[in-house]
């Protein structure tokens, strides 16, 4: 543990997803899926990768952000940093004068989170664990004290989160077990997005029912009519008892979104996600209020900038499904704070993911999650998007549609080299050729 951080290095890398429309919604029809890419340097060779996600235009940005946190890393020694963990956390965010760009929301936070994913993977691989299993096999104590609770001590106190984790301590080694042998359940986003045609869409779903997928995402919110015909022909294309949520990115207003959803009820979805503005928590509890006799919750969370959102959504009953980020969020250290609340309002976390890498992340904080938090999978699952897994050394790996641990020291963050010099924006040769 004795390693001493001497280099932190940020790339610009950008995949250009946009030209098959991946990732199209009704909020973001042109995404170019892209990371700033944090390698972490140290005096004993031991290197450690982390990451945020971004859309293309902009990734510039994040990365001068990710270059202004440096100096508050570069010198640190990993012990020194682990040690006091919620210490460190608030040096990233704290600093007087950078915080004045957040507060922990935007810009500085993305880039805060690339950083510490960063530190969390050197951490891990210096255990030679995954992440998830260093987590697991932390005593409760040091779990909270990588937590910073300012802000949130009035729905979660340090006692409260730790008798939750001692609490699930019953039981912890049987969930592992049963994780290591059957994985985390998982959703599919890959077969439905706004910009695919129908036949893409129904050869997709098909392919997917083939695969073993029951539980299936859509992207609606651009048009009524075509949203409706859409939902119309994905579900006759998986059946009346498969599962079927909806997400309109943010394109509504709150009673448009009432008024869309209540027209798309006739389909059964067990949510709406992100129905309105990421940021209007009692926009999204009147919403919630107004779709429960439809039986259709509300799904919000891979927006949601902070902690302190994820409490006041959890105190106004305003969202029925947590989708943490594990990019969006403060890293590992926030991401645990919004677990634990969740547990204690009892709503359950299904994350987001997709994107370049979010997968690879997000798999660990949702193991966790089952192991050491919640020990339940009731209407609990993950998450999945077939897109650009092979850009990394240790790649997602799906069973029977479930997520499988995984295996390999660190956070599944590193890119291969080979990618980032191909993809690294302008000068990468991809970039180079589409340029042209």
């Amino acid at each position: 543990m004795a390693h001493t951080i001497v280099k932190l290095t940020v790339k610009d890398v950008r995949f250009p997803t946009s030209l098959e429309q991946h990732g199209s919604d009704a909020m973001h029809t042109d995404p170019d899926y892209s990371v700033a890419y944090v390698v972490l340097d140290t005096d004993c060779g031991l290197r450690g990768f982390g990451f945020t996600f971004t859309l293309g235009k902009g990734t510039e940005i994040v990365v001068c952000a990710v270059e202004a946190l440096s100096a508050l890393v570069v010198g640190k020694c990993l012990q020194e940093i682990v040690s006091d963990f919620r210490a460190f956390y608030r040096l990233l965010t704290s600093d007087d004068q950078m915080r004045w760009l957040g507060p922990e929301k935007g810009v500085i936070q993305l880039a805060t989170a690339a950083v510490l994913n960063a530190v969390w993977d050197l951490w891990a691989r210096a255990e030679g664990k995954p992440l998830w299993k260093l987590l697991v096999d932390m005593d409760p104590e040091q779990i909270v004290s990588c937590i910073d609770f300012r802000y949130i001590t009035d729905v979660l106190t340090e006692k409260e989160a730790l008798d939750i984790l001692m609490k699930a301590q019953a039981g912890k080694q049987q969930r592992e077990d049963e994780m290591l042998k059957k994985g985390y359940p998982a959703y599919t986003t890959s077969c439905a997005w706004l910009g695919y045609t129908d036949q893409q869409l129904k050869q997709l779903c098909t392919d997917a029912l083939k695969s073993g997928w029951t539980k299936f995402k859509m992207k609606v919110g651009a048009d009524l009519e075509d949203d409706i015909r859409r939902c119309r022909l994905i579900r006759e294309m998986i059946g009346p008892n498969n599962t079927l949520m909806i997400d309109a990115n943010q394109r509504w207003d709150v009673a448009e979104a009432i008024s869309r959803v209540s027209r798309l009820a006739e389909f059964k979805p067990l949510w709406i996600e992100e129905p309105t503005s990421p940021d209007d928590v009692l926009g999204h509890a009147t919403i919630s209020k107004a779709l429960a006799p439809l039986g259709i919750g509300v799904a919000t969370g891979e927006q949601c900038q902070n902690r302190v959102m994820f409490k006041q959504l959890l105190q106004a009953s305003a969202l029925q499904f947590v989708q943490i980020d594990s990019c969006r969020l403060g890293s590992v250290n926030e991401n645990l704070a919004v677990l634990l609340m969740a547990h204690k309002f009892q709503v359950p976390v299904c994350p987001h993911a997709g994107g370049v890498g979010l997968c690879e992340l997000v798999q660990h904080l949702i193991l966790f999650d089952y192991v050491c938090v919640s020990a339940s999978l009731d209407n609990r699952m993950c998450e999945y998007v077939d897109h650009l897994h092979e850009h990394f050394t240790s790649p997602v790996v799906i069973q029977d549609a479930h997520y499988m641990p995984p295996k390999d020291p660190g956070y599944s963050c590193e890119m291969l080299d080979s990618s980032v010099q191909r993809h690294e924006y302008p000068e990468g040769e991809e970039w180079k050729l589409l340029m042209k």
